[in-house]
């Protein structure tokens, strides 16, 4: 099984009303360089302005994005080179990113490479620590920036931290 952190930046709550319009994707390994990042252009007519905001885009600027057909086929082709046949999902928010990746890839693929399961970052640390109020953000090497490549890479290497420094039993 191959561990795949993800990120994903969209332009309001849910898929198929809103749209995501970026997608990063890093392999957890100890080189962290195994990346995918793809902008997509919107689905839907709706967009809140305040989500765009959040990852820095307008409107107008999604609109000359890629194709969201040819990024998931593009994206299930990366996966299948990069993590095998078993690709696992993790995110730091994985209510949120797996909702869209999952809608994405069934939407476009009739598929998602991941199956039915996605795991919580933060979830796993809580249970590492054995604290279900701690957080994992002083473990983050990098600080978040919305580019979803760069967040997924800073939560790879939270992830590398909690084998490492935290004793965390998981085969990378």
């Amino acid at each position: 099984m191959s561990w795949v952190v993800v990120d994903v930046e969209a332009d309001g709550p849910i898929p198929g009303d809103y749209s995501m319009v970026a997608l990063g994707a890093i392999i957890a390994d100890e080189s962290l360089n195994r990346k995918f990042y793809a902008r997509l252009r919107p689905i839907s007519p709706k967009w809140m302005d305040e989500a765009l905001r959040v990852c820095g885009f307008t409107r107008q600027e999604t609109l000359t994005f890629n194709d969201p057909l040819l990024i998931m086929k593009s994206f299930a082709e990366w996966l299948n080179i990069e993590a095998g046949s078993h690709p696992f999902f993790l995110s730091d928010n994985n209510g949120f990113d797996w909702q869209f990746v999952n809608w994405y890839f069934h939407h476009f693929l009739g598929k998602n490479p991941f199956g039915h399961n996605s795991g919580n970052l933060l979830s796993l640390y809580q249970g590492l620590s054995k604290n279900i109020y701690s957080t994992f953000q002083h473990i983050l090497k990098a600080k978040h920036d919305h580019n979803p490549v760069n967040d997924a890479a800073s939560n790879a290497e939270a992830l590398l931290e909690m084998k490492y420094q935290l004793g965390l039993k998981i085969n990378l």
